[in-house]
């Protein structure tokens, strides 16, 4: 019998908090993407509707239309810096679909963008060891209260995920209160 998983309450402003995160985390490194592809305007359409889901727009196609197509973007882009700024922006308009189900996995849908920039700063100067890092330090920066608690609510983020997958760990460490030591 499979383990039940209780749901979480989000509402719709708890959303557009995450979402408006996550497009200022993916919009750090859309130039990027564009230094890459300078005609391909997915990944920007993405974020933009990310944006306006954030500001107040509708939860709708054209934020899962933008996602897809900036997925695709991905996919096309030459250089791995790149694909990571794409999905980027993908995990951007992506936000908006947080489920509230208490599962670890969900914490991808928070800090996502953010880890996917980080990799893309990384990768994009690869000369400077610290580049992550200190990626990393300003992405906590952008966090909002209103963000951390909504990421409070659900498990810590899970293992896996490669590179981009300690990225997003280390967010979600340093964005959740130190566990008492017992």
């Amino acid at each position: 019998m499979p383990a039940q998983t209780h749901e979480i309450t989000l509402s719709t402003q708890d959303l557009r908090e995450v979402t408006g995160f996550a497009a200022a985390c993916a919009e750090t490194v859309l130039a990027v993407f564009e230094a890459d592809r300078p005609d391909d305007p997915r990944p920007r359409q993405a974020i933009a509707a990310a944006r306006e889901f954030a500001d107040g727009g509708e939860r709708g196609k054209s934020l899962r239309d933008t996602a897809w197509a900036a997925l695709k973007a991905a996919q096309g882009a030459g250089t791995e810096a790149a694909r990571e700024a794409a999905r980027a922006a993908m995990s951007a308009a992506g936000a908006a679909y947080l489920h509230p189900l208490a599962k670890a996995t969900q914490v991808k849908h928070i800090l996502g963008a953010g880890g996917h920039a980080a990799r893309a700063a990384e990768l994009a100067a690869a000369h400077h060891p610290n580049a992550g890092t200190e990626h990393i330090r300003r992405t906590l920066e952008r966090a909002t209260p209103a963000v951390v608690e909504v990421l409070q609510r659900f498990p810590a983020a899970p293992g896996g995920g490669g590179r981009v997958g300690e990225l997003i760990r280390m967010l979600d460490a340093a964005l959740r209160p130190p566990t008492p030591a017992g």
